[in-house]
């Protein structure tokens, strides 16, 4: 895939910023989109998984600086999560998977994903309860390995369980999830390449398109913006992949 190949897909280059937008604007860095939409033109495999954790860490960075900032992290419930996933997530980028069976894990990763910008997880609980520390290392390692593994932060995970146990407030997971997605996907970018793995230089330029829609979503999200027609068309692109990942594999 060479720079030239990515100026001629006009949609991809138009589709990454909202995609970017979306996700920022609740916490994540968006690489279950990236995957999602990476697999819809048809990136090879090789391409799609340190592509997917660069972008991570950009759009992660930039969405916990502006949820930082507005008082919403929460280190006691950051901590028991990180200290299982980022480990677990270095040997799930190290390791090499089959393509077919990447295929099959992403497809149903993705399924989570669509749910949770369908708001099936996005209820708040009246009160909150006080997390369960042996639970969150266990969730945290699993979370960490298919982190790795499939080149995502593992935000689009963490963020449900969060809400499902009543942890935390959607803001409060929304900056959680932000730190959490950019220690794992250092953490797995760091597994990928030790075993031999490159980061494709043309991915580099989609790096300044998917950065602009990041830095806007974040900022909107954490304030006061909510975009939630938007989220129907990223879930219907993000469905039209997992059909694609699960047919082809």
């Amino acid at each position: 895939m060479t720079v030239s190949d990515l100026l001629g897909m006009p949609l991809l280059l138009l589709l990454l910023p909202i995609v970017a937008f979306l996700y920022a604007s609740v916490g994540h860095g968006g690489a279950s989109g990236y995957l999602a939409l990476m697999s819809a033109f048809s990136f090879p495999m090789t391409y799609m998984k340190p592509t997917a954790l660069v972008l991570n860490i950009l759009v992660s960075s930039v969405s916990f600086y502006f949820y930082y900032r507005e008082k919403n992290f929460k280190w006691n419930l950051f901590y028991p999560f990180a200290l299982t996933s980022i480990p677990f997530s270095f040997v799930g980028g190290y390791l090499k998977i089959d393509a077919y069976y990447y295929k099959i894990i992403l497809a149903t990763v993705l399924v989570f994903a669509v749910l949770r910008l369908l708001g099936f997880f996005g209820k708040e609980k009246n009160t909150l309860n006080e997390i369960n520390l042996p639970l969150a290392l266990g969730f945290g390692a699993l979370i960490g390995f298919l982190s790795g593994l499939l080149g995502i932060g593992g935000g689009i995970i963490l963020s449900p369980v969060l809400l499902l146990f009543g942890w935390a407030t959607m803001k409060q997971a929304a900056a959680v999830s932000a730190l959490f997605i950019l220690t794992n996907s250092i953490s797995g970018l760091f597994g990928f390449v030790s075993q031999g793995g490159t980061l494709p230089e043309s991915s580099l330029v989609l790096i300044g398109v998917v950065f602009i829609g990041g830095l806007l979503g974040a900022y909107y999200g954490s304030t006061k913006f909510n975009s939630k027609s938007l989220r129907y068309v990223l879930s219907a692109v993000i469905g039209i992949a997992i059909v694609k990942l699960y047919t082809t594999a």
